[in-house]
């Protein structure tokens, strides 16, 4: 059982056991990792930093002993509750100083600690001409590797690899005793037998706290084409990009409707981002004298490839060379056909030349409050879920225009038989610690500053929750599942006891990350 209150002399059992500078406790910091992006929670009896494996192995050991719950925090982007735990008085570990590479170029295999970004992998694998298959969630400039495969993520190199999970080997995970696992009886290989690493992805550390990540390696392409469609009905762009999917031509896709794209998106693309993504796209340009030419035409197209239909699918489709990548998107647009039209490629071009953005988007475009909702839909209940949820938005209008509450929708491959389907809401609201703290006063001063909105909060909260369940009805899954997914209850009864005898097995007295996938 996690102790009701933190055991007193646990800290200093921590300091004593710990290098100096790994267990912390400042004010400031505990109000800061008892938020997330949504919402807050009780504060952590201590932050610990491991500088290693070793250091972790030891602060889970002592905890676990204690009986003090254990929460693991990547890159802080949570908006699940992922690593918030309502009673408080827990140790939070927070990975960032977990940050070893091993490349492994004979073998194409990297092995990462828990704390490694997607940004500082990448480029680690950039000077080496090498990428992972699945590289990385667009907020990659803090998301973790470690905290990507605990909740599993999409984004970048998904459309033609998968998501986060299927791009693992291997894991070291340290258990509840402090015992390290290693996943994958033979490095180079998932699947000697069962697939032990299947099991701690996506299980948000309630089976242990991830160390080590081995990923495979494959030679990047340098050589790649950005196509943007627009579409005019969301059940054109969903024919489509259904086609899309079962072809696998390109290796990354996403839809942006025009809400997002006149607002979140379009805020990001000022004057100062814009002519430091011109730079990048002349930078990575393989030939410059095209180079030139794209900035041409992204300079001519302006802001229209925001405008220019209700639904923008912007895809980027790699090639072994230039005429490799040009065929490739010409059988793309083949595959699109009637159903979408071709509009210029500004906004893929933005991505593949700066591919992880600032954490900007944790807030609306003018400051409002922001979280997404998300769900993994079969093909067939995609267009029924989205009209039954344009008619839920629809009997809501007139509170949500009263007080200012937005929304917008983007959407994204999974593998050939999934679609995600996401969207962002939006209230007028005070931001807290948590917003101030990532963005920085530089990034704030150029927002609006909204007064505590207690109408305009609940509102978005029971849209939410309505939005998430009618996701249940049309039979959705999750990723990043946190304290906010129902996923126990979607298990079948020997599923649920396998998991559940798992749980036990490791982690008897219940310390690790209680409460999430509903624990």
């Amino acid at each position: 059982m996690v102790a009701q209150e933190s055991s007193p002399s646990l800290k200093a059992q921590l300091s004593a056991a710990l290098p100096q500078g790994q267990v912390l406790d400042s004010a400031d910091l505990l109000a800061y990792v008892a938020q997330d992006v949504y919402r807050g929670g009780g504060e952590p009896l201590c932050v610990l930093r491991p500088a290693s494996v070793e250091d972790l192995q030891t602060a889970v050991k002592l905890c676990a002993e204690a009986g003090v719950a254990i929460v693991p925090r990547g890159g802080g982007a949570s908006y699940t509750d992922g690593y918030l735990y309502g009673p408080g008085g827990h140790v939070l570990i927070d990975t960032r100083d977990l940050t070893a590479m091993e490349i492994d170029e004979s073998n194409a295999i990297v092995t990462v600690e828990a704390g490694v970004t997607w940004a500082d992998l990448k480029a680690a694998l950039d000077a080496r001409g090498l990428r992972t298959p699945f590289w990385g969630p667009f907020s990659g400039i803090a998301a973790t590797v470690g905290g990507s495969v605990s909740q599993n993520s999409v984004s970048h190199g998904t459309a033609a690899h998968g998501i986060s999970a299927q791009s693992v080997l291997g894991l070291d995970v340290v258990l509840a005793n402090g015992d390290l696992l290693t996943t994958n009886a033979a490095s180079s290989i998932r699947n000697y037998g069962p697939d032990l690493t299947g099991l701690f992805t996506g299980d948000c550390g309630t089976l242990g706290v991830k160390a080590r990540i081995r990923l495979p390696l494959i030679n990047a392409q340098a050589h790649a084409e950005a196509l943007s469609f627009a579409f005019d009905t969301f059940e054109a762009y969903h024919a489509a990009v259904r086609r899309a999917q079962m072809a696998r031509v390109d290796d990354s896709h996403f839809m942006i409707d025009l809400a997002l794209s006149q607002g979140q998106i379009g805020r990001q693309q000022g004057a100062g981002a814009k002519a430091k993504i011109a730079w990048a796209v002349f930078q990575k340009a393989p030939n410059k004298i095209k180079g030139l030419q794209q900035l041409l035409k992204m300079a001519l197209a302006g802001e229209d490839p925001m405008r220019s239909g209700q639904y923008m699918c912007h895809f980027i489709v790699e090639g072994f060379d230039a005429t490799d990548a040009a065929h490739r998107a010409n059988y793309l647009r083949q595959v699109i056909g009637d159903d979408g039209r071709e509009i210029a490629n500004t906004i893929p071009t933005f991505v593949r030349s700066m591919p992880f953005a600032p954490l900007g988007n944790i807030l609306g475009p003018n400051g409002e409050r922001w979280v997404p909702i998300h769900g993994v839909l079969n093909h067939d209940q995609v267009v029924p879920f989205h009209r039954a949820y344009q008619a839920m938005l629809a009997a809501r209008k007139a509170d949500m225009e009263r007080l200012g509450v937005w929304t917008g929708t983007m959407a994204s491959p999974v593998n050939s038989s999934g679609f995600l389907y996401e969207v962002a809401l939006y209230w007028p609201d005070a931001r807290t610690a948590y917003h101030d703290t990532t963005l920085g006063a530089e990034w704030i001063a150029g927002l609006t500053t909204y007064p505590a909105n207690a109408e305009a909060k609940a509102l978005a909260n029971e849209l939410k929750e309505a939005t998430v369940a009618l996701m249940q009805r049309y039979g959705s899954g999750h990723f990043q599942i946190g304290r906010a997914y129902p996923y126990q209850s979607r298990l079948a009864p020997p599923a649920s006891a396998l998991v559940r005898g798992l749980k036990a097995q490791l982690d008897p007295k219940g310390v690790m990350n209680p409460g999430a996938l509903g624990f």
